[in-house]
């Protein structure tokens, strides 16, 4: 098991312990099952990111994809620290 696998378990199963088993995806909000929780890179390594666990969180697999093909997300006004979270539309490929 890769250092990244490992850590993407343990990030998975401290946030359910806190969330009281809900693991709240980065990029569109919907509960992550264990089996499709990926670790999403907040900034991206091209853009400079690293894979330390302060720029990592929980995703969807297809969240993950889908983010990195439209786009950044951009940073939410309303709740430091967090995503603003993309519509429907613009999660299918129609952005609006």
């Amino acid at each position: 098991m890769s250092s990244l696998q490992h850590l993407r378990i343990k990030m998975y199963r401290t946030v359910a312990r806190q969330l009281h088993g809900v693991v709240p995806c980065w990029v569109c909000g919907q509960h992550v099952t264990p089996e499709a929780a990926t670790l999403e890179h907040i900034q991206a390594l091209c853009d400079g990111g690293n894979s330390h666990a302060e720029n990592l969180a929980i995703s969807h697999e297809v969240c993950n994809g889908q983010r990195h093909a439209i786009g950044p997300v951009p940073a939410s006004s309303t709740l430091p620290g967090q995503v603003q979270r993309r519509s429907a539309q613009a999660l299918n490929g129609k952005m609006a």
